[in-house]
């Protein structure tokens, strides 16, 4: 399976939390997506995930919120990217 890599961005915010997203484009979908992407998105602090997309075979899109893991709908890349930072946003400090 051949992959081109879209986007790698890691962050270390001000509070010492890391915020990295990894997003590449494959020539058929992970088992478990019925998408041609695999992606890896985190923010977490002190080696704890607080917000987390991801699309691990066999799960297929899913995310993690405060360890809670739940099915995600999956879209578009911009929508994931999104809601990713919609999730981050509702969890950092003000």
């Amino acid at each position: 399976m051949s992959a081109q890599l879209l986007y790698r961005q890691k962050s270390v915010l001000s509070d010492g939390a890391i915020l990295e997203m990894v997003i590449w484009q494959l020539s058929a979908p992970v088992e478990g997506s019925r998408h041609s992407y695999k992606y890896r998105l985190y923010y977490g602090r002190s080696g704890k995930r607080i917000v987390g997309y991801d699309n691990e075979r066999p799960k297929g899109d899913h995310r993690h919120n405060d360890g809670v893991e739940a099915s995600y709908a999956f879209t578009t890349v911009e929508n994931l990217v999104r809601d990713f930072m919609s999730d981050v946003q509702a969890r950092r400090p003000i």
